[in-house]
C-alpha cells in the first residue's frame, strides 16, 4: 500500500482480483485481450490497475455488446468489459461487497456469498406446502432499467468512501459498442455480464423490494434471486393484493412487471381442492407443479414438487446432441468420460437434487448416444443395437465410476 497515493487500494487485493477474474474466465472486451493475453505482461499490466485506480485517474472503456437468444425467445444484452476493466470492477467488488452484504435480507439468495440457487428452490418448496398461492414476479429488462440517480443514493447509504462511489459511477455511465462498432452512451441500466453489476443489482432491489417487503407485509415469505422473484400467500385474493402493490411500488422505482410472464399459480396438491388456470410457475431451472409423490406408508399422493423444468431439460438434450459422441470413434470411453463427466456431474449435482428421475430420460439419452458411438466405433457391434446395448450395460455395471450418471441410474444403463 503506497503512502504516496491518494487512494489506500492494497497491491494484494489487485493481485487477488486478477485471480478471481482468471478463474471465470470469460470473453475478450472491446480491445480484443484474452486473458491469456493479458497475462503476457501481467506485472505491468496489474500494476497499471492499480495505479490508475490509486491515483484517481482509472477511466472504464467501452463495453462490448453481445446478444444471446433467451429460451423464452427474444435477445438478452450480454455487456463484456475489457478483461483489465474486470479486474478493476473485482477490486471494488471485495471492498464494497463486505459492507452491504451483512444487510441484505436472508432470502436474497443470488450473487452472494454462502447462498445458492438450490438453497432458494428448496426454500421455495417448503413454503408451497405451507401456502397455497404463489406470485412468480418477472421484472421487465431489469438490468437494462436500473435507475443510476436511485442506485447510487443506495450505495451512499453504505459507504462514503470517495473512490467507490466515483468509479461505481464511471461504471454505470461507461458507453457501449454495439456489433458494428457504434459507441452507445447510457443514462440507465447496469451491464448484465459485468463484474460488479450482481451486486449493485442486489443493492438497488434490496431497498426497491426486500427491505420495502420487510417493512410493510412481514407475514408474506418471498425468495429472490437476482430479479427471479417468488412470493407465497395463504389466498388468491392476498395474491391479487400483493401482486397490485408490489407492481405499484416498482413502478414508483422506475421498474415494470412483465404482463404476460408475471403470473399468480395456484400450488395444487391432493388437499388442496378445485383448480386455477395456473398450477404450475419456473424458478431457477426447476418447474415446480402437482407431482405424484409418496409417503412414508408407501401410499401415493400428489404433492406441489419442484423437478428439472421443460426448458432445462431442452436444454440438456440440445448440449447431448451438440457433443455428436457417435462421431469420436478416435476415443476410448475413458477419454470420453474425462470430456464429459464434469458437465454430467453438474447437472446432477444441481436437477437431481429435487426428484431427480426426471432425470432419467435425459440421461438415459446420453447412454443412447454412447450406445451409437460403441457401434461405429467397435466393428463387432455395428448395426447390433441389441448388442451394443447389452455390452454398454456391462460396462456401466463393472464400472460405474466411470461416468458420473450411471451410478445415478444404473439400472437403466445402456438404454
Amino acid at each position: 500500500m503506497s503512502k504516496a497515493k491518494p487512494i489506500s487500494i492494497c497491491k494484494r487485493v489487485v493481485f487477488d482480483a486478477y485471480k478471481r477474474v482468471k478463474a471465470n474466465q470469460g470473453a475478450a472486451g472491446v480491445d480484443g485481450e484474452s486473458i491469456s493475453d493479458f497475462e503476457q505482461d501481467l506485472k505491468n499490466n496489474l500494476y497499471k490497475i492499480w495505479n490508475r485506480m490509486s491515483s484517481g485517474s482509472y477511466f472504464p472503456p467501452a463495453v462490448r455488446l453481445v446478444e444471446i437468444a433467451k429460451k423464452s425467445g427474444g435477445q438478452r444484452k450480454l455487456g463484456v468489459p475489457t478483461v483489465s476493466d474486470r479486474i478493476a470492477q473485482m477490486v471494488a467488488k471485495m471492498y464494497f461487497e463486505p459492507e452491504v452484504d451483512q444487510y441484505f435480507h436472508p432470502d436474497s439468495y443470488g450473487y452472494r456469498p454462502g447462498k445458492s440457487a438450490i438453497e432458494a428452490v428448496g426454500v421455495a418448496r417448503k413454503r408451497c406446502w405451507r401456502n397455497n398461492w404463489v406470485v412468480d414476479l418477472d421484472i421487465k429488462g431489469f438490468f437494462d432499467n436500473i435507475d443510476h440517480e436511485l442506485l447510487m443514493r443506495a450505495v451512499r447509504k453504505h459507504t462514503d468512501s470517495k473512490w467507490l462511489l466515483l468509479y461505481i459511477e464511471r461504471w454505470l455511465i461507461a458507453p457501449v459498442q454495439v456489433a458494428d462498432g457504434t459507441l452507445v452512451s447510457r443514462e440507465k441500466g447496469s451491464p448484465q455480464g459485468s463484474v460488479i453489476s450482481p451486486l449493485l443489482a442486489n443493492l438497488f432491489l434490496h431497498y426497491a423490494f426486500d427491505e420495502w417487503m420487510r417493512r410493510n407485509y412481514v407475514n408474506i415469505p418471498f425468495e429472490r434471486y437476482a430479479d427471479d422473484i417468488v412470493v407465497h400467500c395463504r389466498s388468491e385474493e392476498q395474491a391479487r393484493r400483493i401482486k397490485s402493490v408490489i407492481e405499484e411500488r416498482l413502478n414508483q422505482c422506475r421498474l415494470e412487471l412483465h404482463p404476460e410472464k408475471t403470473k399468480i399459480v395456484y400450488c395444487k396438491d391432493s388437499s388442496r381442492r378445485g383448480s386455477y388456470s395456473n398450477e404450475k410457475f419456473d424458478f431457477l431451472g426447476y418447474r415446480f407443479q402437482p407431482r405424484l409423490s409418496k409417503n412414508r406408508y408407501g401410499e401415493f399422493f400428489v404433492s406441489f414438487l419442484p423437478a428439472v423444468s421443460t426448458e432445462a431439460a431442452k436444454s440438456m438434450r440440445r448440449t447431448i446432441r451438440s457433443w455428436r459422441i457417435h462421431r469420436m470413434t478416435d476415443k476410448s470411453i475413458n477419454d470420453l468420460a474425462c470430456m464429459f463427466n464434469s458437465v454430467i456431474r453438474g447437472w446432477i449435482n444441481y436437477y437431481g437434487k429435487f426428484y431427480k428421475s426426471e432425470l432419467y430420460p435425459i440421461l438415459n439419452q446420453l447412454n443412447g448416444a454412447l450406445q451409437r458411438w460403441a457401434m461405429r466405433k467397435y466393428k463387432k457391434l455395428r448395426r447390433r443395437r441389441r448388442r451394443a446395448f447389452y455390452w454398454l450395460g456391462r460396462i456401466a455395471k463393472q464400472k460405474s465410476y466411470l461416468f458420473a450418471h450411471w451410478r445415478l441410474v444404473r439400472q437403466s444403463a445402456g438404454r
